[in-house]
């Protein structure tokens, strides 16, 4: 079975222990997710079954927006209600200074979560954590596209927030707390969306509508494609460098060219996908 659809996890279960129940509901051994959620984040998580696995890295999965909840006055070693050591009474603040506090820049640098899968040597940051070793993350790049206030229930602030592909809202969420001058953890993250892609009630989609990739037209016979043999640039009308996808009367490809040669990076993808 070939499938392509968006659940929606719940919280405090781990994305990669949801795949089982996907597995059991659809009678399926093959399925695979894109965009991990942590355990007590919900939400937006895309789903494959099938080939359609494969397609995971050509999807336009960005930007993605979440909804998220800071509990003023809590504190967490992993930035969440998972791992809370203490909660103080803290200020009530004014509408303009969380504002002011969510304006963040368009580009920031910050360190991600050290309970988190960045890998460490080959091992995973929150397993260090947990071992209570030292955990040496580098710093990474993340784009803000907007922030909104949804919320403000003292001493819970909710926000909407859109952000480029592999940003770490909980440590986003400590920018905004700094920027306040006031200790705080996220108490809930919501993932509304990833790209154009949204929960409605597990309803399958057409992976090739959502490619980050164009198109291409291969101007021979399509059993050349189908065999898997050797080609050239000058077998396209658009010879530009770049990955395409090839549509022929049976299947698609997916090819890259660079310079004059060209290397199938997934061939004979099937156009069939359960509704």
């Amino acid at each position: 079975m070939n499938r392509l659809f968006v659940v929606n996890k719940p919280i405090f279960v781990s994305s990669n222990n949801y795949m089982y129940r996907i597995k059991r509901k659809y009678g399926t051994k093959k399925v695979g997710f894109s965009g991990t959620l942590d355990p007590f984040a919900t939400g937006c998580l895309i789903v494959a079954t099938g080939s359609f696995t494969k397609l995971f890295q050509y999807l336009n999965k960005s930007p993605k927006t979440y909804r998220a909840t800071l509990w003023l006055g809590a504190k967490s070693d992993s930035l969440d209600i998972e791992n809370v050591v203490s909660i103080k009474d803290s200020k009530e603040l004014k509408d303009k200074e969380i504002l002011n506090a969510l304006n963040l820049a368009k580009t920031i640098t910050y360190l991600p979560p050290k309970y988190s899968a960045k890998k460490i040597a080959g091992k995973k940051a929150y397993e260090l954590a947990r071992e209570d070793k030292e955990v040496k993350l580098k710093e990474i790049t993340s784009t803000i596209y907007n922030t909104k206030l949804i919320n403000y229930n003292h001493p819970f602030i909710t926000f909407d927030i859109t952000v480029s592909e592999g940003a770490y809202i909980r440590s986003i969420a400590q920018i905004i707390a700094n920027k306040l001058g006031i200790e705080a953890t996220l108490s809930a993250l919501h993932r509304v969306n990833e790209g154009a892609f949204f929960y409605n009630n597990e309803k399958a989609i057409n992976p090739y509508e959502h490619l980050k990739i164009e198109k291409n037209i291969f101007l021979y016979d399509d059993k050349i494609l189908e065999l898997g043999k050797k080609i050239d640039s000058s077998c396209f009308k658009n010879r530009e460098d770049g990955t395409y996808l090839i549509e022929s009367k049976n299947f698609y490809s997916i090819i890259e060219i660079k310079g004059n040669e060209v290397k199938y990076k997934l061939n004979r993808l099937t156009k069939e996908w359960n509704v």
